[in-house]
């Protein structure tokens, strides 16, 4: 598990911008889903191409997560890294320049559909009313990355939680676009994982600066405890 800390310059200016460092008071659990981002054997199990080991110290959290989201009436949503045709077609300039020649080979092959690196880790409690969704770029809500900005908005939703690997490459992106696409979004300090604590705590920094509530595990599933208790009160 990672040493997570937001930088002191960083809480210094929000506190004097916004008056403190967290964002969202409180939540409203029918309209929130938390969104899973590529925790799949790929990245995940020892040996694989892509292989972030602290990404497994994170799976108790997030199962933990996602048991409080649906006890609250909320969606679980996987995001599923995905490098098919389709995506090797129309992002060459990753494929052909961020990749030697033989990564970007193993790349395709492990998070191809049906591959096992495409899979979603097996610690990971998914249970069948869960939503599964394909990505084809880092963040899930760029162009031609994904529906998910449609699915969630026919189902209403206008608040996410953010957890998976890597911090600062798939997580960091979606979060970003979710905020400029008008979601409340929480970022989970110690649900998101990558290689180092440096570059995970330089997200939480960026985060936290504009973009997204960063809270750990305990204080996001105590909100939609709360959130869940106020439901019969307000029926």
């Amino acid at each position: 598990m990672h040493n997570a800390a937001i930088h002191p310059e960083v809480v210094r200016r929000v506190t004097e911008r916004r008056g403190g460092l967290r964002v969202f008071e409180s939540i409203v659990s029918e309209r929130t889903a938390h969104i899973v981002v590529d925790l799949q054997n790929g990245f995940m199990a020892p040996g694989q191409i892509a292989e972030i080991a602290t990404a497994r110290d994170i799976v108790p959290n997030v199962n933990r997560i996602s048991q409080a989201v649906r006890q609250a009436g909320g969606i679980v949503v996987y995001i599923q890294n995905t490098f098919d045709e389709i995506a090797v077609r129309t992002w060459s300039t990753f494929f052909d320049h961020f990749c030697s020649p033989e990564r970007r080979a193993r790349m395709i092959a492990a998070f191809s559909p049906g591959a096992e690196g495409h899979a979603l880790w097996p610690g990971l409690e998914v249970l069948a009313q869960d939503l599964k969704v394909r990505k084809r770029r880092f963040g899930a809500f760029a162009p031609g990355a994904s529906d998910l900005h449609e699915i969630l908005q026919a189902r209403g939703i206008d608040t996410l939680i953010v957890t998976g690997t890597a911090s600062q490459v798939c997580c960091e992106s979606t979060a970003r676009d979710a905020m400029m696409l008008n979601y409340k979004v929480f970022f989970i300090a110690d649900g998101n994982a990558t290689f180092t604590d440096a570059e995970h705590n330089a997200t939480l920094s960026a985060m936290a600066h504009t973009f997204c509530d960063v809270v750990d595990t305990e204080t996001i599933v105590g909100l939609l405890q709360t959130a869940k208790a106020r439901e019969p009160a307000l029926a």
